[in-house]
């Protein structure tokens, strides 16, 4: 019944407009319905979960940090299971073992059950669904791939926008154990039908090719034959992957910092609580307008030279927070910030596939990401010891931007597309 559902769905979307752009939907889905395994959620239940299991939040915060770490050395094997058995089955695993860890969580009665339940949601939510939505994409898009990537990411910034008040709404409503048994049932809803109904591994499975620029292909040229790509260890033996890891792991380790620290660095240097929270708001509007445009910009522009912009971004939101002392200068760190956010969740999904193929990039994805999500875990510490040890971070911060200005100059003299796969990226070298 529902084979013959989604084969209709998909003749009848066809004839219309290219598919793949209902597979975009479906991953942003996906990017939103990731909420329950990200930061903003978890914020909201930080002060209830600690007030129940009389527990303080630096030891919810350790539990956290250290379930991250843990579940970001899974990553691997989680993209080595997407490549065997194709994004919409590793999807349809993630969503529905996401929404019993969301009820797992919620019965958490003591440190080892909470740390245990942090690290699935991470592992499900932020790590694994987050990676095999990105993935899905990856293979439905080519020469277009930035601009899929930033409309499937804007899933990202809708889930900023409901998740908090969401989850803030059913802990005052129905208390926090029984919050979390609701966003899980959610999580099936909004994912499981449109997976099981619209979503295809790639353009292939349908006669299509990449971008739906081209003509159809014949039934026996169907089914990926064509799909090039490097292994998991060819990748690693590339100067390469090793330029991206470091980019990666310093854009991922200082935008968790930035929104980890925000409120307490801007009011610690003057700034008024209201006006240092509504910066995040401002930085998700600014995300979600200029998304599109660093999409079209990876598409259009050498793919270096867009890497080292975003890191250069990267550097001077740092750089601008620590001058943020008013309510001019903190708009203008969230609308930098903002668009470094932009830059960030476009990157994530982009820059793997477009510099080692498609045939094994759930491996080396899930490599990459395992890297990036390391890189946030550790991230908040420097600032962290900065706080208790001379009460004023700013010119650790200022430190740190060094970081992704020597990324950007290692991606601009170092950073090249493998041989095997030039041929479809000229335009971008």
């Amino acid at each position: 019944m529902i084979p013959r559902i989604r084969d209709a769905a998909a003749e009848y979307v066809k004839r219309r407009f290219f598919y793949g752009w209902t597979v975009v939907g479906v991953a942003g889905l996906g990017i939103f319905a990731s909420g329950p395994g990200q930061s903003h959620t978890f914020s909201v239940f930080v002060e209830p979960i600690s007030r129940d299991l009389g527990v303080s939040s630096a030891t919810i915060a350790t539990a956290y940090g250290l379930a991250t770490l843990i579940a970001a050395l899974l990553l691997p094997q989680a993209g080595r299971a997407v490549d065997r058995f194709g994004p919409r089955r590793a999807l349809l695993v993630i969503v529905v073992l996401l929404g019993l860890a969301c009820v797992f969580f919620g019965a958490a009665a003591n440190f080892v059950w909470l740390a245990l339940g942090f690290g699935l949601l991470r592992f499900l939510g932020q790590g694994s669904l987050m990676l095999g939505c990105a993935n899905l994409v990856s293979h439905w898009f080519s020469r277009r791939r930035g601009f899929a990537m930033s409309l499937m990411a804007l899933g990202f910034g809708l889930s900023m926008a409901v998740h908090p008040p969401l989850a803030q709404f059913l802990v005052v409503e129905l208390g926090w154990r029984q919050a979390w048994g609701v966003l899980g049932v959610i999580t099936w809803l909004i994912m499981l039908p449109p997976l099981l109904l619209l979503a295809y591994d790639k353009a292939e499975d349908l006669g299509l090719r990449p971008d739906g620029a081209s003509e159809q292909l014949t039934q026996s040229a169907a089914g990926g034959s064509d799909t090039t790509g490097l292994t998991l260890a060819e990748a690693l033996r590339t100067r390469s992957f090793y330029v991206l890891a470091v980019g990666w792991f310093a854009i991922a380790m200082l935008v968790t910092t930035l929104h980890f620290y925000q409120v307490k660095l801007l009011t610690s240097q003057g700034v008024a609580v209201a006006i240092a929270a509504s910066a995040f708001t401002i930085s998700a509007l600014t995300m979600a307008v200029t998304m599109p445009l660093v999409g079209r910009l990876f598409d259009s522009v050498k793919t270096r030279y867009v890497f080292v912009i975003g890191l250069a971004v990267t550097a001077t939101s740092l750089l601008t927070i620590t001058f943020a002392d008013s309510l001019v200068s903190t708009v203008i760190y969230a609308l930098i910030f903002g668009l470094n956010n932009a830059f960030s969740m476009t990157m994530f999904g982009y820059m793997w596939p477009r510099y080692f193929g498609r045939r094994h990039l759930g491996a080396i994805q899930g490599t990459g990401q395992m890297v990036g999500v390391v890189g946030a875990s550790l991230g908040p510490l420097p600032v962290g010891i900065a706080f208790d040890l001379i009460g004023d971070p700013t010119w650790t911060i200022r430190l740190l931007a060094i970081i992704p200005v020597a990324a950007a100059i290692l991606a601009f003299f170092m950073l090249h597309t493998h041989a095997a796969i030039r041929g479809d990226y000229e335009h971008l070298e």
